[in-house]
């Protein structure tokens, strides 16, 4: 009788499978960083709804608008948001200007919201925890001027309460790098094209796809720990 142990046959056959999955999950990362985010031409610029009777404006750059409106539609007490270019010199800019990073602006959301059920306050407390401000003219993946953090202040009193919580941030942050985030008073805003709007939800696999790629949610965790939003 044989006793020398024989090696499985099914072995090599499923490490052949992993290595397979595993270069196909690489290969689908690399695409997802490597090419730029785009979504079908389509005509038109969302339209601006009037805004809910009580409710607020308050306008973030968070770097890519699309992560930015995700965010912040889980917040209860936002009614609405609204991807789009602020911040820069060109009168209705289209995607394609801005991401030639030639008009100024920036990537941005406007946030509609209920301040009886959400304050400016925490809007600005949340943002802080859905972005990487130590880092300029940059958020995770997309380089240039148009993913650069940006707080916008609607008035003077957004702006006070903006300045106040960075000041308590600055004491308190788990980081050691200094945080770089701008606050400035809120510009023209411009609604982005209608195949930007509510596209985490439009698409969600190229969505998902697009956030883990970039690394996003793993830098947020490294930045905030348990405070983070992703």
């Amino acid at each position: 009788m044989n006793t020398t142990p024989t090696k499985s046959k099914t072995k090599p056959t499923q490490r052949a499978f992993w290595l397979a999955m595993t270069l196909l999950v690489a290969l689908i990362g690399w695409w997802v960083v490597a090419t730029p985010r785009q979504a079908p031409e389509l005509s038109g610029q969302a339209t601006r709804a009037p805004l809910p009777e009580g409710s607020e404006v308050a306008v973030f750059a968070g770097g890519c608008f699309w992560c930015t409106e995700a965010d912040f539609d889980k917040v209860p007490g936002v009614l609405a948001t609204t991807s789009g270019y602020t911040g820069g010199k060109t009168a209705n800019p289209t995607y394609a200007e801005v991401s030639s990073h030639t008009t100024g602006h920036a990537e941005a959301v406007q946030v509609i919201f209920d301040p009886s059920r959400v304050s400016y306050r925490q809007l600005v407390d949340y943002f802080w925890h859905t972005i990487d401000p130590t880092v300029k003219d940059r958020q995770f993946c997309d380089i240039g001027s148009p993913y650069r953090t940006v707080i916008f202040a609607t008035s003077a009193e957004q702006l006070q309460t903006a300045q106040a919580s960075r000041a308590e941030l600055e004491k308190s942050k788990p980081f050691a790098e200094p945080i770089v985030t701008q606050l400035a008073m809120a510009d023209d805003f411009y609604p982005a094209e209608a195949e930007h709007q509510n596209y985490h939800q439009n698409n969600p696999v190229r969505y998902d796809f697009y956030r883990k790629g970039c690394g996003r949610d793993a830098r947020l965790l490294l930045l905030w720990g348990s405070e983070a939003k992703p």
